[in-house]
Formats: structure tokens, C-alpha cells, sequence
């Protein structure tokens, strides 16, 4: 709700915009966006935060002349029952807050960063949460393990593994048709393909930032930016036991943790973004592991973050992509 006041008043102001928030650029990206380029400002995602490097490796791989089809996350940890309590001990030694270093152990970042990784390249996941695998070797594996006629019927997906190297990197998996080419990157040491692995082995978050802030000024470029309606979007699962009439805590907290879906089925099924279950009251009792629907709750009155779902909703319906 925060960020969504913070955005529109920039743009009012005729500001360009570089969000380092996936949460609000998940949520209600996609309208934040067209505010934006109906105003005239830039409104980019921002480098050094992982889903800007994939979208630098992105523009890479296909300035190479490959396709990528699998955008993916290097993770340490996920453990969807993580809490502030479990995390206080993190947070505190690295001066860092509770909520937020749980909703990157807890899975809800995660599917944030990608489903605005999905957003900006019309890419979508396997099933509800992504894949998630867990893969204690060197990301270069992981070109054996997936189905490149499946990849190229849904467009491409987004996806994470735990354990991997090198982390906490990010990756993309990319192939390519021409068979010369091909005998070329055999020689080159990426092996026979299908599939093609390429990596970076960081990311750097604030210091990489003003990468973002000199191309959008100068050059009015963009990072990371939807490519119009969404592909996927986050939604909220309960972490534990609901009861009625409890009210839902913020991200990386004790109610709820996110998980990325298609955005043809969240619309679909009414289920409930994450990005807007922060204060709503539950109206019936929800199970742990249960995902929520917009039915489930009252929402908090008066919201801008309402009213711009309804928005884009309306004007930026959800991509329809193949299951």
C-alpha cells in the first residue's frame, strides 16, 4: 500500500522511478507501469537485485542469438514455515528486519522476484510455486533437466533451486536452432544442448543501483520493466491454522507465505495476491497449506492497492499461457 502511494505520487511529480520493491512491481506492476508511460517517466526494476540480473543475462544470451526458456534463482534456504521468531537471530547479527529476512527464507521473495522476471520476458511457471528443486551441484546440470519441447510450448519459464553453485547467483537456460551454432558453443565447453547454461555468480544489490538510475536518466531505458499484462503473479498460502476473524500480518510473517502462480489462474480462481493480504480479517476458518481466495476475507477499506487491482484487472486482463 506504501509503495503504491510512493510510486503515484513520483509519477504525479513527473519523477522517474527505480524500484528496488518486487513486492509492489508483482502486485500492481503491470498498471504502475502504464501510469507511468502514459506521464512520460521511467519506472524500472533495478540492477543488482536478482531479477535485474536475469534480465541483464537475458539481454545477453539473446544478443548471443539464443532463446532462453528457464529464467532461474539460486537459493540457500527455503522453509515456507519460517517466522520472525525462527529469524530473529539472522536478522539481528546482520542489522536486518525480521519480517523481511523471513520472506526471503520462507519462499515469498523468491516468487516475487521471478513472477516479475515472468512479467517482463511473457514467460510463466510449471505449476504452483515453480519447480523449487533442490540441486547441491553447479547450476550447468541443470540443462538436462527439463523438457525443451515443454519449455518452448509454455514460452519459457521462471523458476529457483536450493543448494546450487554458484550462489546466491542467478541463471538462464537458452537454446539455440541454428546447427552451426550449435557446434560452436559444443566447442566453446557449453556442451551438446538442447540446452545451454549461462550464469552470473552474484548479485549486488545497492552498488549495482546506479547502473539503473544513469540508464534510465540518460538513456531512458529500463531494467526491468512487464511487458504489459502479467504472466504470473504471487499469491497467499497460510503458513499455520487461520481462525476466523484473524487478521493477516505483513510479508515474511506468522500467517501467510507467497507462492508464484500463472495469472490465468489466480484470476480464474479469485485467489488472493499476497501483495494485498496484509490487514485483511479472515471470514472463515482457513487451514495451513490452503491457498486464500479473495472470498475468504474482508478486505480493509479505503485501499489504493485495491483500487489499482481492479484497475488493471480491467484494463491489463491476465495473460492466458499453456498449462
Amino acid at each position: 500500500e506504501y509503495g503504491c502511494h510512493v510510486v503515484l505520487d513520483a509519477i504525479g511529480a513527473h519523477k522517474d522511478i527505480v524500484l528496488m520493491n518486487a513486492e509492489v512491481d508483482g502486485t500492481v506492476g503491470p498498471i504502475l507501469h502504464r501510469r507511468a508511460k502514459d506521464a512520460g517517466v521511467i519506472l524500472t526494476g533495478c540492477d543488482g537485485d536478482q531479477p535485474g540480473v536475469e534480465m541483464n543475462l537475458v539481454r545477453f544470451v539473446r544478443g548471443l542469438g539464443l532463446r532462453p526458456l528457464v529464467c532461474g534463482n539460486i537459493k540457500g534456504l527455503q522453509d515456507e514455515y519460517r517466522t520472525p521468531t525462527t529469524q530473529a537471530g539472522f536478522a539481528a547479527k546482520w542489522g536486518q528486519d525480521p519480517y523481511m529476512v523471513t520472506s526471503f527464507a520462507d519462499g515469498t521473495k523468491v516468487s516475487f522476484e521471478q513472477a516479475i522476471v515472468a512479467n517482463a520476458t511473457g514467460m510463466t511457471v510449471e505449476r504452483r510455486g515453480m519447480r523449487g528443486a533442490d540441486h547441491h551441484g553447479h547450476v550447468d546440470e541443470l540443462t538436462g533437466a527439463y523438457d525443451v519441447e515443454d519449455l518452448e510450448r509454455r514460452g519459457g519459464v521462471v523458476d529457483y533451486v536450493v543448494g546450487a553453485q554458484p550462489g546466491p547467483g542467478v541463471f538462464v537456460l537458452a537454446t539455440h536452432d541454428d546447427p552451426k551454432q550449435r557446434h560452436y558453443l559444443n566447442l566453446y565447453k557449453l556442451g551438446e544442448g538442447p540446452l545451454y547454461s549461462f550464469y552470473t555468480p552474484y548479485h549486488l544489490c545497492h552498488f549495482e543501483v546506479p547502473n539503473t538510475v544513469a540508464r534510465a536518466v540518460l538513456f531512458r531505458d529500463a531494467a526491468l520493466q512487464p511487458l504489459g499484462a502479467p504472466t504470473v503473479e504471487v499469491v497467499a498460502v497460510a503458513k499455520e491454522d487461520l481462525p476466523a476473524g484473524t487478521v493477516i500480518d505483513g510479508l515474511g510473517g506468522y500467517h501467510t507465505y507467497g507462492v508464484a502462480e500463472r495469472a490465468d489462474v489466480t484470476s480464474d480462481e479469485d485467489l488472493l495476491p499476497i501483495g494485498v493480504a496484509e490487514g485483511c480479517r479472515t471470514v472463515r476458518d482457513i487451514p495451513k497449506d490452503a491457498v486464500l481466495t479473495y472470498a475468504d476475507v474482508e478486505l480493509p477499506s479505503g485501499r489504493l492497492v485495491d483500487r489499482l487491482r481492479i484497475e488493471q484487472a480491467a484494463e491489463l486482463p491476465a495473460t492466458r499461457v499453456p498449462a
